[in-house]
């Protein structure tokens, strides 16, 4: 059984000065977490260095970054990037001349998906060969990495790589089913993982979002033992969800959306994280609560947790600022709608016995069911039907603030962290905003 362990104080040390080096360790995509940490970094005047990916050429050889895709993700992330191809996964690695993962994967179809059986012995040799690629590329980075970074300097690790779902068009149906599908059109999580499709992407999750934390941690040890014998602090962090403790019926509770399927490979990154935090190593995951981003958008649903820090600004000692957040969220409902009427929404929602039978925290994470999509992405859609514009809403809106004060939490619990797993839930996240901008 896992305890949840909630930062409950705003973080008063400091550590981190001009000079200290913040490290990326995850290409900077869109709109993200990673976003509120590195502007902390940016304000604390640090160093900011960056991965990459890579990129895929013709052949499907993984790549570095040409001289345009370099000036420009250099541009995109404020920094220099150590351009050593780092992409997570094994999805599209094979033994030369031999199909990857992804290549089996195109035989599979919608009609007989969960009955496909995958040949494990190659997909082993697949996984095998990717592992050493990574591993290789970290050791070629942290070598470089090592020349940028002075002695009695502090360094910030931060982990950002999540994901790991193939590039197959039977899953993007099937994900489609699972994560937006109702009636007819519904797919269990459970059916998903039980197949032979399910447990690759499950080992891919595994590889991609919590064994390349264990890489970076290993990879970087002789750097780390050099800064620390000179004086210099490091410190690790990574992005989790695990739920999220919000307001429901005027008190924090905890809730989730279901079904993450990353979950698991969530867990596993908590599991890296106390492992090194047992060996001295200051490695501290921090989950995180909802928000909307790129990758998430698929997840329907997800966004409706968010609602309830409009609650929470005011608890929390809001003020004038909090009262203006609600009044900008209010002018992007239509005519006719208001943020009660949201709020009544979400409290039904909640108050649900469907809902209610989802919030069991030792369970985590449970397979969804038709009555959970039903009144999940019912009310999803409801609630975007109220806004005057689908590109523009609430929870776009309360997804930029919680960015804002989990990175400003993160940065500031990393000089001295309380553990290797904290949850950042509405009470801290909105204490922190009404701080900052109250």
């Amino acid at each position: 059984m896992t305890r949840l362990t909630a930062l409950r104080q705003l973080p008063q040390s400091k550590l981190f000065r001009p000079g200290d080096v913040f490290v990326l360790f995850g290409e900077l995509f869109g709109r993200g977490y990673a976003n509120g940490l590195i502007n902390e970094a940016r304000q604390a005047g640090m160093e900011i260095i960056g991965m990459t990916v890579g990129r895929r050429d013709e052949n499907n050889r993984l790549r570095p970054l040409n001289a345009e895709e370099l000036a420009a993700a250099e541009a995109n992330l404020g920094g220099k990037i150590i351009n050593v191809p780092l992409m997570a996964g094994f999805d599209q690695d094979a033994p030369e001349g031999e199909p990857t993962p992804t290549d089996l994967l195109a035989a599979l179809s919608l009609k007989t998906w969960q009955d496909d059986k995958l040949d494990w012995a190659h997909i082993e040799k697949c996984r095998q060969i990717g592992v050493a690629r990574f591993q290789a590329g970290v050791a070629e980075a942290m070598a470089q990495l090592d020349q940028l970074i002075a002695d009695g300097r502090n360094a910030f690790f931060a982990h950002t790589m999540a994901g790991g779902i193939p590039k197959a068009k039977v899953f993007l149906a099937i994900a489609n089913r699972v994560y937006k599908g109702q009636g007819e059109r519904f797919v269990s999580s459970q059916t998903l993982l039980d197949s032979d499709l399910g447990k690759l992407i499950l080992q891919n999750f595994d590889e991609v979002t919590a064994n390349t934390f264990q890489h970076l941690i290993d990879g970087s040890a002789a750097l780390r033992r050099r800064l620390e014998a000179a004086g210099g602090q490091v410190r690790y962090t990574a992005y989790g969800y695990h739920g999220t403790e919000i307001l429901i019926d005027g008190e924090y509770q905890w809730q989730t959306y279901t079904n993450y399927t990353q979950g698991y490979a969530k867990m596993r990154l908590e599991n890296v994280a106390r492992a090194a935090w047992e060996q001295g190593v200051k490695a501290t995951v921090f989950n995180c609560p909802e928000i909307r981003t790129n990758s998430s958008d698929i997840f329907v649903g997800v966004e409706l947790p968010l609602l309830a820090l409009l609650r929470a600004l005011k608890r929390e000692n809001g003020g004038a600022w909090a009262e203006s957040q609600l009044r900008s969220c209010a002018a992007l409902l239509q005519d006719g709608h208001s943020l009660d009427e949201v709020l009544a929404k979400i409290d039904a929602l909640n108050d649900s016995a469907v809902m209610r039978g989802f919030r069991d925290f030792n369970a985590w994470p449970m397979p969804n069911s038709p009555e959970l999509a039903d009144t999940m992405i019912g009310a999803s859609d409801a609630i975007v039907a109220m806004h005057q514009d689908r590109k523009a809403l609430i929870t776009d809106h309360l997804s930029a603030l919680v960015i804002e004060a989990s990175g400003a939490l993160m940065f500031g619990e990393a000089a001295a962290p309380a553990g290797p797993v904290l949850w950042l839930s509405h009470d801290i996240i909105a204490r922190q905003l009404n701080a900052a901008h109250g």
